[in-house]
């Protein structure tokens, strides 16, 4: 990933207004990938976004690029990620572009491509992206401009997608729900999507005005979801994040469920139902709990590097259908092509309502370790602070008084400068108190 100027982990992204993300490199952004796409043949390209006040001014620029590149651009408005996959797949369209910068707040944005199959691009082609961004921009003549049109039932159509991957036997009724749509890309589909199915929904998060964005709602932040089930008297209750790739539940009781949980469900789900094809794909971030209580359904489990890409790879090496992060990215191959909140939440509901058990009770052949994450500011371009000796030294400190019964994990994130440290282990207090060591020595270089 080294060679690469502008794309991460997960397209493009950063604060608006900076760079990458200023009107002029996304439109010559919009061009290099239409230079590169036009060669493929369909000249269509769909594009979707969330619902921050950028993705009007992005979705201009990229539209431009792309019709000089030759490209027409075909808009969804509001779109979960998942959303934009599954059109450009059924639309058969050159490419997919989300205008989203996930979960980060409203005043980051980002770009993310999907290929013509629903899937990540292949690196070499967003590598082919890069070395037409440094090239100067041209225009195609004037009878091969490409032209912008709108696909007006876009979320239709999208819903009635979700709804086809509930079992057709099953329904909702009587199930009381609150859904926390994070201000975000679901807000006008995941509650049709269950209402349909059914059930009695209580909404939250579903007044986007392009600055409330996952502020203080939505996966990231399920505090007001807590609060909100317990006072509804709800069943359960569902968030998710800006963009819709991720899911985290919440039970009758108020506890939050995590992907790790949510994993664990589905696959024992998969189990029982005879469809469970091979094991299941975690992140070096899922909880120890996760991997024993695999273990005792007799279930092989695999851990990839954080990061939805890295995740589906692992999945299509192994030939597994079923990974997640513990952040609630949930991957369901059988189902679609990336991380999609609605749909893992849609299984869950569904291992509700076949084994008449409660979300709490579905949760209990699992027990989560207590596992600390503390995030450590740095700046970018000073060196690498996991490198430096005296950190290595208390890491290797702490990893011996855990033992075996816990584990540490350092890393950079992919899409902020933040080292993260995570400590594992069965006593919170001691957990807390290691991870806060190792942050310090962290912070003191």
């Amino acid at each position: 990933m080294s060679n690469r100027k502008y794309f991460g982990t997960d397209g493009i992204r950063g604060c608006v207004g900076q760079a990458p993300i200023t009107p002029d490199f996304v439109l010559k952004l919009g061009w290099a990938a239409g230079k590169v796409l036009a060669r493929h043949g369909s000249r269509k390209v769909i594009i979707g976004k969330d619902t921050r006040i950028s993705g009007y001014m992005l979705e201009s620029a990229l539209e431009a690029g792309l019709a000089a590149a030759g490209l027409s651009a075909s808009f969804t408005g509001p779109m979960p990620t998942p959303a934009v996959a599954y059109l450009t797949r059924t639309f058969r369209a050159e490419a997919g572009i989300v205008i989203s910068a996930s979960h980060n707040p409203y005043y980051d944005n980002g770009i993310k491509f999907f290929s013509t199959e629903g899937t990540k691009l292949p690196d070499e082609v967003e590598e082919a992206i890069e070395a037409e961004l440094e090239k100067e921009i041209t225009c195609a003549e004037s009878a091969m401009l490409g032209k912008a049109s709108r696909i007006v039932d876009a979320a239709g159509r999208y819903i009635e997608f979700c709804k086809g991957t509930f079992p057709n036997e099953l329904n909702l009724n009587g199930l009381k729900m609150v859904v926390d749509c994070a201000n975000g890309a679901t807000y006008h589909i995941a509650p049709n999507v269950f209402r349909e199915l059914g059930a009695n929904v209580i909404t939250m998060g579903c007044e986007p005005n392009g600055l409330n964005i996952n502020e203080k709602c939505g996966a990231t932040d399920v505090a007001a979801l807590q609060s909100r089930v317990i006072a509804e008297n709800a069943d359960l209750g569902l968030a998710f994040d800006g963009d819709g790739d991720r899911v985290i539940m919440v039970d009758h009781l108020g506890n939050r469920v995590d992907g790790d949980q949510i994993l664990y469900i589905i696959a024992r789900e998969g189990l029982r139902q005879g469809k469970l094809q091979g094991g299941v794909v975690g992140t070096l971030m899922s909880n120890m709990g996760l991997e024993l209580a695999l273990k005792q359904l007799g279930i092989p489990f695999a851990r990839a590097k954080v990061g939805d890409r890295y995740v589906l790879e692992k999945m299509q090496e192994k030939g597994w259908r079923i990974g997640a992060e513990n952040s609630g990215h949930v991957i369901l191959l059988d189902k679609s092509t990336t991380g999609d909140g609605i749909l893992a939440g849609l299984q869950v509901l569904a291992a509700v309502v076949r084994n008449h058990m409660n979300l709490h009770d579905l949760c209990s052949g699992m027990s989560l370790f207590p596992q600390i994450l503390v995030n450590v500011r740095y700046t970018a371009g000073s060196g690498d602070p996991l490198e430096h000796d005296s950190v290595k030294q208390v890491t290797a400190e702490v990893e011996r008084t855990l033992g075996k019964r816990g584990r540490v994990l350092l890393r950079k994130s992919g899409t902020e400068p933040l080292i993260r440290v995570m400590v594992e282990g069965e006593d919170e207090a001691q957990v807390t108190q290691l991870a806060n060591q190792i942050a310090d020595a962290v912070k003191a270089v």
